[in-house]
């Protein structure tokens, strides 16, 4: 599905909720007052998680968590990057690495750093 028609259905499929708008926040663009803006911000927080190394799953997790975004945005939003940019996409998940992975080889270059010190003196 294109992220225009996307965009365009879920405004036409609203509640009575999301029309009402009150669930606004001054801070944030509103997908349906503001579609594109709001699309420019989950890019944005996508690109957010790619710099943390974070999955597909991780992102689309997190950003419902923390940011309050729908799955199905953020799972679309994603599927567009993809579509655009398939190079850095492939080699992204073969080099993805977790964060806490990438954390523990860095601890153990350390350490091995310190014996080779102290094994020095």
């Amino acid at each position: 599905m294109e992220l225009h028609y996307f965009v365009h259905y879920n405004y036409k499929h609203r509640t009575k909720e999301e029309m009402s708008h009150e669930h606004h926040d001054e801070h944030r663009p509103c997908l349906y007052c503001q579609p594109h803006t709001y699309i420019r911000m989950v890019q944005h927080l996508i690109e957010r998680c790619l710099l943390l190394h974070m999955s597909q799953d991780q992102c689309i997790e997190a950003l419902s968590t923390r940011a309050n975004i729908q799955p199905l945005i953020t799972l679309t939003v994603w599927k567009e990057l993809l579509k655009v940019n398939r190079d850095f996409f492939r080699s992204y998940s073969e080099n993805s690495t977790s964060p806490r992975s990438t954390l523990d080889s860095r601890s153990d270059q350390w350490e091995s750093r310190f014996k080779t010190r102290k094994e020095r003196k």
